[in-house]
Protein backbone atom coordinates (compact mmCIF):
# COMPACT_ATOMS: atom_id res chain seq x y z
CA UNK A 1 0.00 0.00 0.00
CA UNK A 2 1.17 3.45 -0.85
CA UNK A 3 0.98 6.08 1.90
CA UNK A 4 -1.41 8.97 1.32
CA UNK A 5 -0.54 11.54 3.97
CA UNK A 6 -0.48 14.99 2.36
CA UNK A 7 -3.00 17.02 0.42
CA UNK A 8 -0.50 17.16 -2.44
CA UNK A 9 -0.26 13.36 -2.54
CA UNK A 10 -4.08 13.21 -2.55
CA UNK A 11 -4.19 15.51 -5.59
CA UNK A 12 -1.66 13.29 -7.36
CA UNK A 13 -3.64 10.18 -6.39
CA UNK A 14 -6.90 11.59 -7.76
CA UNK A 15 -5.13 12.62 -10.98
CA UNK A 16 -3.69 9.11 -11.32
CA UNK A 17 -7.22 7.68 -11.08
CA UNK A 18 -7.98 9.26 -14.45
CA UNK A 19 -5.52 6.88 -16.11
CA UNK A 20 -6.52 3.79 -14.12
CA UNK A 21 -8.72 3.03 -11.11
CA UNK A 22 -7.29 2.86 -7.59
CA UNK A 23 -8.38 2.14 -4.05
CA UNK A 24 -8.12 4.49 -1.08
CA UNK A 25 -8.20 2.72 2.27
CA UNK A 26 -9.05 4.87 5.29
CA UNK A 27 -7.60 3.11 8.34
CA UNK A 28 -7.81 3.84 12.05
CA UNK A 29 -4.72 2.67 13.89
CA UNK A 30 -6.76 2.59 17.14
CA UNK A 31 -9.67 0.40 16.05
CA UNK A 32 -9.82 -3.42 16.09
CA UNK A 33 -12.43 -3.47 13.30
CA UNK A 34 -10.05 -1.41 11.19
CA UNK A 35 -7.25 -3.88 11.98
CA UNK A 36 -9.38 -6.68 10.53
CA UNK A 37 -10.17 -4.57 7.46
CA UNK A 38 -6.45 -3.81 7.11
CA UNK A 39 -5.78 -7.55 6.83
CA UNK A 40 -8.43 -7.86 4.08
CA UNK A 41 -7.04 -4.92 2.12
CA UNK A 42 -3.49 -6.21 2.53
CA UNK A 43 -4.62 -9.59 1.19
CA UNK A 44 -6.12 -7.85 -1.84
CA UNK A 45 -3.00 -5.74 -2.41
CA UNK A 46 -0.60 -8.68 -2.19
CA UNK A 47 -2.66 -10.72 -4.65
CA UNK A 48 -2.79 -8.13 -7.41
CA UNK A 49 -0.91 -7.85 -10.67
CA UNK A 50 0.52 -4.88 -12.51
CA UNK A 51 -2.81 -4.13 -14.21
CA UNK A 52 -4.83 -4.10 -10.97
CA UNK A 53 -5.65 -0.92 -9.06
CA UNK A 54 -3.04 0.39 -6.66
CA UNK A 55 -4.05 0.76 -3.01
CA UNK A 56 -3.38 3.99 -1.12
CA UNK A 57 -3.43 4.07 2.69
CA UNK A 58 -4.69 6.99 4.78
CA UNK A 59 -4.27 6.78 8.54
CA UNK A 60 -7.31 8.76 9.64
CA UNK A 61 -6.06 9.76 13.08
CA UNK A 62 -2.59 10.77 12.00
CA UNK A 63 -3.63 12.39 8.70
CA UNK A 64 -7.04 13.84 9.50
CA UNK A 65 -6.86 16.72 6.93
CA UNK A 66 -6.30 14.21 4.12
CA UNK A 67 -9.11 11.98 5.37
CA UNK A 68 -11.50 14.93 5.59
CA UNK A 69 -10.54 16.15 2.11
CA UNK A 70 -11.23 12.71 0.63
CA UNK A 71 -14.78 12.82 2.01
CA UNK A 72 -15.26 16.33 0.68
CA UNK A 73 -13.81 15.83 -2.80
CA UNK A 74 -15.36 12.42 -3.46
CA UNK A 75 -18.68 13.23 -1.79
CA UNK A 76 -18.47 10.11 0.38
CA UNK A 77 -19.42 10.35 4.05
CA UNK A 78 -16.40 9.59 6.23
CA UNK A 79 -16.27 6.16 7.81
CA UNK A 80 -13.40 4.30 9.36
CA UNK A 81 -12.41 1.82 8.23
CA UNK A 82 -13.46 2.52 4.67
CA UNK A 83 -12.27 1.49 1.23
CA UNK A 84 -13.12 3.57 -1.84
CA UNK A 85 -12.64 2.58 -5.46
CA UNK A 86 -11.80 5.74 -7.39
CA UNK A 87 -12.22 5.96 -11.17
CA UNK A 88 -11.65 9.16 -13.10
CA UNK A 89 -11.47 11.19 -9.89
CA UNK A 90 -14.83 9.94 -8.60
CA UNK A 91 -16.08 7.32 -6.18
CA UNK A 92 -17.10 4.24 -8.15
CA UNK A 93 -17.69 1.97 -5.14
CA UNK A 94 -17.20 2.03 -1.38
CA UNK A 95 -17.43 -0.30 1.59
CA UNK A 96 -16.85 0.14 5.29
CA UNK A 97 -16.33 -1.80 8.49
CA UNK A 98 -17.16 -5.51 8.13
CA UNK A 99 -18.12 -4.95 4.48
CA UNK A 100 -14.45 -4.61 3.57
CA UNK A 101 -13.56 -7.99 2.09
CA UNK A 102 -10.90 -9.01 -0.39
CA UNK A 103 -13.41 -10.72 -2.67
CA UNK A 104 -15.73 -7.68 -2.68
CA UNK A 105 -12.84 -5.46 -3.73
CA UNK A 106 -12.08 -7.83 -6.63
CA UNK A 107 -15.75 -7.86 -7.62
CA UNK A 108 -15.88 -4.05 -7.60
CA UNK A 109 -12.89 -3.88 -9.94
CA UNK A 110 -14.35 -6.51 -12.26
CA UNK A 111 -17.67 -4.63 -12.45
CA UNK A 112 -16.10 -2.11 -14.83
Amino acid sequence: MKPLNTLESLDACLSASKARPLFIFKHSTACPISAAAYREVTEYATGTGAEDPDVYLVKVIEDRPVSNKIAEVLGVAHKSPQVILVRDGQCAWTASHHGIRTERMREAVDAR
